[in-house]
């Protein structure tokens, strides 16, 4: 057991805390280093949310051209949802006739054209996907 006498046991009473300045420098260390970690953090869940959008429009994409290129959706119907498969996505159809100069996928200069946009969006966000899509009409139309 130390005695009050012996100098190493005074030596460590005098050293045996902290300082207010060591605490500080440790709390500002500390304060730097969450703010980077939830700031990556926050930017992380962003980006995890854009890619699911991106994901989920792309195939709703695709499918609606498909209902378009077989006949299942009326062209000039312009707007709709997913129903409950996919809730807050919605889509909008924008139809318009290509000019003859601008219809350079046709192997017929006197073809009509038609471009038709498909939009999707997330209710509530702020992200849009959308493609313009070729449409040669048939005869009767």
């Amino acid at each position: 057991m130390l005695k009050p006498t012996d100098l190493s046991w005074q030596a460590r009473i005098g050293k045996a805390g902290f300082t207010l300045l060591e605490v500080l420098i440790a709390i500002a260390i500390l304060a730097v280093t969450l703010t980077v970690i939830f700031g990556s953090q926050s930017q992380s869940l962003s980006l995890a949310t854009e890619a699911k959008f991106k994901t989920r429009a792309a195939f709703l994409l695709e499918s609606k051209i498909a209902e378009i290129e077989a006949g299942m959706v009326d062209l000039y119907s312009s707007e709709g949802d997913f129903g409950d498969d996919f809730p807050g996505f919605q889509w909008e159809i924008e139809v318009e006739d290509v000019a003859l100069a601008e219809s350079f996928l046709s192997a017929d200069p006197t073809a009509a054209l038609k471009r038709i946009k498909v939009t999707i969006t997330w209710k509530d966000s702020p992200y849009v996907y959308s493609v313009d899509y070729y449409q040669q009409p048939e005869s009767g139309e």
